[in-house]
């Protein structure tokens, strides 16, 4: 199985820079999700890296093997690059039978029947499929043909597999189904996967390594509980996690080392973090996670309920804290009256700081409210 590397790759479309100097490595066997909001470039990197698109510039590397390089002027068609593709909308030949589906490729390549029928047997098996082979797609539910695209995109063994949005076309409880299934498939397999989706519940579920995008830029690339734990600018922080994280403007009083003094929400606070903190200025943001900011009696931070949403498992509560509106995850099946005076508390070590001009983290900790 390969490890793909991109070194400098940009696109442009006229003047518009889609990818901008992009780096990244993807290793052997992992699963990487380019994530991001609509047309910040994820798609572009995943049809640069299969031969769909041509980079302007830049590098690119499959096991070792320049597939692009804009010096040397090696651009390999995607036929060229062993890469199997797995398109939105499935693209099945709607005349042809499941069986057909999938051994359509592979007749193509010149394989003899009897290497093809162990082959789709295989896969029929795999993607537990067999009772389907003789349907026509019109016969399938979306979650059958999503599964017959994925045989036969890994009939031929490629050594890497692309899919672009596969599963937006399902149904809540059918993606979620789907999601269990391609990373069992991931691990089954043993292939290089590179999943592009908007979905940021999608990307911290299958992935061993998330590249966040925006604006062609690379915000950050890390595995998923970095990501959400440890984010590296204020952007990263706002895109991952759901109910998103909370941002309280504050005002830097003092910096020793490893220690912030902090004026937010009308009160002091002490900011302890976990290395020297640098590159803060007089302007600072901290985000806390919902889940750290708990419900409780004897919370420092004083408001009142503007909404609640109880799912049975947890409830969202959101809190007015004079000018600024927090949100707070209780685990459990409560709920807590429109308007009701409630007290929250800063729990944890992974807060974070941000500074409010550069937007990036300078530090993750504990927040004491005094």
């Amino acid at each position: 199985m390969p490890e793909i590397i991109l070194e400098h790759v940009t696109k442009k479309f006229d003047k518009f820079v889609a990818v901008d100097d992009l780096n990244m490595v993807i290793e052997d066997r992992g699963f990487v999700t380019l994530l991001g909001p609509s047309g910040c470039g994820k798609t572009t990197t995943l049809r640069m890296i299969a031969g769909l698109e041509t980079p302007t510039s830049g590098r690119i590397l499959i096991d070792g093997k320049p597939v692009f390089d804009s010096q040397k002027g090696i651009n390999l068609p995607p036929n060229k690059r062993d890469i199997g593709f797995l398109f939105q909308n499935y693209a099945l030949w709607p005349h042809m039978t499941v069986y057909e589906n999938i051994a359509f490729g592979l007749e193509m390549l010149k394989w003899d029947k009897a290497a093809i029928r162990k082959r789709v047997d295989e896969l029929l098996a795999l993607l537990k499929i067999e009772p389907f082979e003789k349907r026509y797609p019109a016969e399938l539910s979306g979650g059958q043909q999503q599964r017959v695209a994925i045989a036969r995109t890994l009939a031929p063994s490629p050594k890497v597999l692309f899919m672009d949005e596969p599963l937006s076309n399902l149904d809540a409880k059918l993606r979620q189904e789907m999601r269990a299934e391609l990373k069992r498939l991931h691990s089954d397999t043993n292939s290089t996967f590179v999943y592009v989706t908007h979905d940021q519940l999608e990307a911290m579920t299958l992935s061993t390594q998330v590249c966040l995008m925006n604006e062609g830029l690379l915000q950050q690339y890390a595995p998923p509980l970095t990501t959400y734990n440890a984010p590296a600018n204020l952007f990263v922080a706002e895109f991952v996690g759901n109910p998103t994280m909370n941002f309280i403007p504050a005002k830097v009083e003092t910096i020793a080392g490893c220690q912030v003094t902090l004026s937010l929400l009308g009160k002091k606070a002490v900011f302890t973090a976990k290395e020297a903190v640098e590159g803060l200025g007089e302007e600072a943001v901290v985000g806390v996670r919902p889940e750290f900011l708990p419900i409780c009696e004897d919370g420092p931070i004083e408001g009142t309920t503007y909404s609640t949403l109880p799912a049975g498992m947890e409830t969202t509560v959101k809190v007015s804290c004079g000018d600024t509106m927090l949100t707070s995850v209780v685990f459990g099946s409560v709920d807590y009256a429109i308007d009701t005076p409630v007290k929250l508390s800063v729990t944890g070590e992974g807060i974070a700081l941000f500074d409010k001009q550069s937007r990036m983290s300078v530090g993750s900790g504990r927040l004491e409210v005094l």
